[in-house]
């Protein structure tokens, strides 16, 4: 699969590593060319089952799917820029949408980020996923030796089937939680895995998993 990822910080850093230890096709993209070409020299170093990797930049064409591993706000400004670009495209928001103090979340109840995004681009395929992964646990794949669970929540099946993929083919295991409004459980589940690290010692070590 082609994959547009944009944002060459720790959660892209992270998420990269699982993108090409399933095979896919990477395009990085970041402000900063520096952090881009550093990341893809990164993941051409562990590229797995013929995964490429190359830097890119938003005027280029974009992947089946595109991963906003960036700050919230900063997705919004992205998807604006982008505009028609994304119609029919599978877009992964991956944030929590924090507010200053990291203590609660900065967008009203009763909404989630990626309703707000479909919003601005409503032809536009949005998934939740990876919010309440740590970049540390994907580039490892597990957490405490286990597999981590990533939770997918969206409106389109098969956008959603083909997040469920790219997860499964970077030894993750997929959940489908259900319609992209239950991405506003899994930005307050993703708050509270960030507010239990400095109290429980957890050193962004820790993840959520769905035993049965």
């Amino acid at each position: 699969m082609n994959v547009t990822l944009i944002g060459a910080g720790n959660m892209g850093r992270g998420i990269g590593h699982r993108l090409v230890a399933g095979g896919h096709a990477v395009s990085v993209v970041d402000t900063n060319a520096e952090a881009a070409d550093k990341l893809v020299a990164e993941l051409k170093g562990v590229a797995q089952k013929g995964a490429t990797v190359k830097t890119a930049s938003l005027n280029d064409p974009l992947g089946d799917v595109v991963i906003l591993a960036v700050w919230w706000t900063a997705g919004k400004e992205i998807v604006e820029q982008l505009g028609k670009k994304l119609a029919g495209k599978t877009v992964v928001d991956i944030s929590n949408p924090l507010n200053a103090t990291y203590d609660g979340l900065g967008i009203p109840a009763g909404t989630s980020w990626p309703e707000e995004l479909a919003k601005v681009a409503p032809e536009t395929h949005f998934v939740k996923a990876f919010n309440t992964t740590f970049a540390g646990t994907l580039v490892a794949g597990k957490a405490a030796g286990q597999t981590l669970d990533v939770f997918i929540a969206g409106d389109d099946a098969d956008a959603k089937q083909s997040v469920a993929q790219l997860v499964k083919d970077g030894g993750l295991t997929p959940v489908d939680v259900g319609p992209l409004h239950r991405a506003r459980q899994l930005e307050g589940l993703g708050l509270l895995g960030i507010t239990l690290q400095g109290p429980h010692n957890l050193n962004w070590g820790s993840g959520w998993r769905l035993v049965h």
